[in-house]
């Protein structure tokens, strides 16, 4: 199974729909069979557009003034053995929070997670500890909180053995560099089985970056 994941997309705004942030973003969702939005969608026109696509699935956010029967405030995914959770803003969970894996267990209970997906920062983040892996695909078209160009959004590839997350960089606004870091991590349910940042090998995975705000203060 392939997962597209984006979020905080704010349209309508300088752009009606993500159509307009050309073909690439495009590509990955035609080849996606599920995608998840994290929230600040702002108009379900946008979950519309996504859900030509694949279907689609939506954690409101701040900006979500809408009722959807594609969305809810906390979203649960299984597949091939692999459970996910989405939510929109972390900054809600109480704080003293300090690993993926507490703050999974903040807003599941005692559910257990493979995957915690959250938006709202407009940052990358992949950080994987004590088998739980915290996903931000930051935001397709205001990344780092600048103004509009591409951004990135994720993919998860599930398969029974093995589950692959990458951040992917949909490409360069003329005039307005994308800051997102391309980024991946495989795993498998023994742990960690490799890891990538900006095309190297890396030895562990808690990628985010400067700027990003930390997990918990």
């Amino acid at each position: 199974m392939r997962i597209a994941v984006l979020s905080d997309t704010h349209m309508p705004s300088t752009m009606r729909h993500p159509g307009e942030l050309g073909g690439t973003l495009e590509q990955h969702l035609a080849s996606a069979d599920l995608i998840l939005h994290g929230g600040d969608v702002t108009e379900p026109s946008v979950l519309d557009w996504c859900e030509k696509f694949a279907p689609v699935r939506c954690s409101l956010g701040g900006h979500d003034h809408f009722e959807d029967p594609r969305c809810a405030p906390v979203q649960h995914v299984e597949h091939a053995g692999w459970r996910i959770g989405m939510v929109h803003d972390v900054e809600a969970i109480p704080r003293g929070i300090e690993t993926p894996r507490e703050l999974a267990r903040a807003i599941y209970g005692d559910a257990t997670l493979d995957v915690l997906i959250a938006g709202d920062s407009h940052y990358e983040r992949l950080e994987y500890r004590d088998g739980v892996l915290l996903l931000d695909p930051a935001s397709p078209s205001f990344p780092h909180h600048r103004t509009t160009r591409l951004g990135a959004i994720a993919l998860l590839e599930l398969d029974p053995d093995l589950l692959r997350a990458s951040i992917v960089p949909i490409g360069e606004t003329p005039g307005a560099p994308n800051p997102c870091t391309a980024a991946s991590v495989a795993i498998g349910h023994g742990g960690l089985v490799e890891a990538s940042l900006a095309g190297e090998r890396v030895e562990a995975m808690a990628w985010r970056p400067a700027g990003a705000p930390p997990l918990r203060v």
